[in-house]
């Protein structure tokens, strides 16, 4: 492929103005968070497999026609290895392609410091999207935005030519997200929202009225672990792979933008051209497919109930998502994606918080919101028995546990 005339090549892909930014996206987006070895320091150095790992995904991107690439300083040695790939490797025209990076600076000096290293990570005088990533709480979005603060010095940087457009990415709660529209300093959003994630709508529909450019995050992954699909869910989506029919979900809302999609699914591109043309609003034959998923939630008498009238339950249990989970063994066999995702539960994050079902955390819930015919407790318990898995100790935590037994014998043989 000629990567110097990129212009020249017609693949079958379709663009989407990525909102108020005005730029023409593609609606697969090449994301960089999965490559080898890449949370291991320094983030400079780029073993080889890395490398080939990076450029092998990123031609295959550009054969698909995408030309938006995503990346984050969260990510570690991703900036690094697209860098080194896009302009030593394949020595592509910087017009050529588009370039978003995200980072969570404190401060405006931070940001200052931090966009200066991207920059010079990604071998870049600019970057076309740049977004505060995790605004995941009312307190970081406050932090964020605060006067003087990094938002404000990412919007200074974009009147000064280095970043073309401001946005933010989130894992929070719904309220969070829509409270962050509202404030109106942004160019775009990165969310979670896909058939098995429907809760985030409303915040899209916000972003659409403000022409915001909405972009889904990890659809594959988080949407399911669909390439990892089981033998179920792989007839009911048929004639389509779920991958293509939940891209297509996805992108029946005039809203949504563009869509990541990473490695595993990056390796080969089997199922992308299975998605186009892209419908907008759905077709029949998709909405067929769609009644047929949604008839499976019948097979389970509480999957109607979604707990989100207790988010912010005082046992601190991710009730949405456990019960979530749940539904989505019991109605689709999704069985692997809930040990997956369940045992990500963050007792003191915000990324993926969720305290697990002790019996004192039990004890805890307020069963006031919860309707009477919905056994809950007993669905939490079945949830945690099915999919908890109790994290293996590493090597460092055994010698540790090693030393202190030592250490007590040599106590009394003293």
């Amino acid at each position: 492929m000629d990567y110097k005339n990129l212009s020249l090549y017609r693949p079958k892909m379709e663009y989407r103005r990525f909102g108020k930014t005005n730029k023409m996206v593609s609606v697969i987006t090449l994301g960089g968070m999965r490559f080898k070895h890449t949370g291991v320091e320094p983030r400079e150095h780029i073993p080889q497999d890395t490398l080939d790992q990076c450029r092998d995904t990123v031609e295959k991107a550009l054969a698909q026609g995408i030309n938006l690439i995503e990346t984050a300083h969260g990510y570690g040695k991703s900036e690094h290895a697209y860098g080194r790939v896009l302009n030593d490797e394949l020595k592509l025209k910087r017009e050529s392609y588009f370039l978003m990076t995200k980072g969570n600076p404190k401060t405006a000096e931070e940001t200052r410091t931090m966009v200066s290293h991207q920059l010079k990570a990604l071998k870049t005088d600019y970057l076309d999207f740049y977004a505060w990533h995790g605004i995941n709480t009312f307190e970081l979005l406050k932090k964020a935005c605060s006067r003087g603060g990094p938002v404000e010095e990412l919007l200074k940087m974009k009147e000064e030519g280095i970043i073309k457009h401001v946005g933010f990415s989130t894992h929070a709660p719904l309220d969070v997200i829509l409270k962050a529209i509202e404030t109106d300093l942004f160019d775009f959003v990165n969310l979670h929202y896909y058939y098995f994630f429907q809760r985030n709508k409303t915040a899209i529909d916000l972003a659409e009225t403000k022409d915001m450019g909405v972009f889904i995050i990890s659809p594959n992954d988080k949407g399911g672990q669909l390439s990892n699909s089981p033998k179920k869910l792989m007839e009911l989506t048929l004639p389509l792979h779920p991958i293509q029919w939940n891209a297509r979900f996805c992108l029946s809302h005039s809203g949504i933008h563009t869509l990541t999609f990473g490695l595993p699914v990056t390796a080969r591109f089997e199922h992308i051209n299975g998605i186009f043309p892209a419908p907008a609003p759905f077709s029949s034959e998709d909405a067929k497919i769609k009644q047929v998923l949604d008839e499976q939630k019948l097979l389970d008498p509480y999957s109607g109930f979604d707990g989100y009238v207790m988010e912010n339950d005082p046992s601190g249990l991710n009730i949405p998502e456990i019960l979530r989970f749940r539904s989505l063994w019991k109605c689709y066999d999704m069985k692997d994606f809930g040990l997956y995702r369940y045992n990500m539960f963050q007792e003191k994050g915000h990324w993926f918080p969720g305290n697990f079902p002790t019996k004192e955390n039990l004890k805890k819930v307020d069963l006031s919101l919860c309707p009477a015919e919905v056994p809950l407790i007993d669905l939490i318990r079945e949830t945690h028995e099915g999919l908890y898995r109790p994290k293996k100790k590493s090597n460092l935590e055994r010698v540790k546990r090693l030393v202190r037994k030592f250490k007590t014998k040599l106590f009394f043989w003293i």
